[in-house]
């Protein structure tokens, strides 16, 4: 918890290790849709599989849009960490990434793992391909409205990946959380995007430090002051031309994911 240029985890504690070592998701931690609510589990379950010690969330040729009704022919394979959302015709639920919007499918309260300050940190590798994008998203819980803002740890365009290195966005997004500013920037990174890196974030109460590869590269004068839950995907995004699954299936690998909090003695 200092100011040094690089990530300094002494005055931290390992207190979850994600490693996908076995061969399927804990549930205790994971649930597999990509916010239900405005669609249904049967749209947004997300396509994956644990192996090798990895994880892989997986967009298919025949992989269907999530919800053509609010996002038209975005595809998805995502896993986030709690859920929250309203009845049935109510304007209610997490990641309102529009207006307009409204339940489609009630969905029980889930609180799986919802930090609160610290440290959380992934090891990824992006996808080179102009239609795919990758992040990691820890986003307020939403029970109360207000509390929607978003940490973005990373997200990663294909369109913006080349073979010597590529932008990845990093910073807060306010959402709907008038208590907040944007501060998000896309920082250039050198080397080959599609291999690992590590990509974290130190949260603080009175601020947040982005870090790739252990390396600071934004500080957000500003914070974020209740839980979040994880939101980690791949996407397929429209073009302007037919899509072109030539490439399929898109497979977004993750190594581990990881939350560090503060050594209290």
């Amino acid at each position: 918890m200092t100011d040094a240029a690089t990530l300094d985890l002494s005055g931290y504690d390992l207190a979850v290790d994600e490693q996908f070592d076995g061969d399927d998701l804990a549930e205790t931690r994971w649930f597999p849709y990509y916010t239900p609510h405005w669609s249904s589990r049967a749209a947004t379950r997300a396509r994956s599989e644990v192996s090798g010690g990895t994880l892989k969330l997986r967009i298919d040729a025949d992989t269907p849009p999530w919800s053509p009704e609010y996002d038209g022919d975005v595809r998805v394979s995502h896993l986030q960490t709690g859920q929250f959302s309203g009845p049935v015709g109510s304007p209610v639920g997490q990641h309102r990434f529009r207006a307009g919007l409204v339940v489609r499918e009630e969905q029980d309260e889930e609180r799986l793992w919802l930090p609160h300050f610290g440290v959380i940190e992934a090891r990824v590798r992006g996808i080179r391909h102009p239609s795919a994008m990758v992040a990691l998203w820890p986003i307020g819980f939403e029970d109360q409205g207000v509390n929607c803002g978003e940490i973005c740890i990373f997200e990663i365009f294909g369109s913006e990946v080349d073979a010597a290195g590529g932008l990845v966005g990093v910073g807060v997004k306010p959402q709907r959380d008038p208590r907040l500013v944007m501060d998000f920037e896309k920082v250039r990174v050198e080397g080959d995007l599609t291999a690992f890196h590590d990509y974290a974030v130190e949260w603080l109460p009175d601020r947040l430090r982005f870090f790739i590869d252990g390396r600071l590269v934004k500080v957000v004068e500003q914070s974020i002051d209740y839980p979040v839950q994880f939101m980690l995907d791949v996407y397929e995004l429209p073009t302007d031309t037919a899509r072109d699954t030539s490439a399929h299936p898109l497979v977004f690998e993750v190594a581990h994911v990881r939350e560090y909090r503060p050594r209290t003695t």
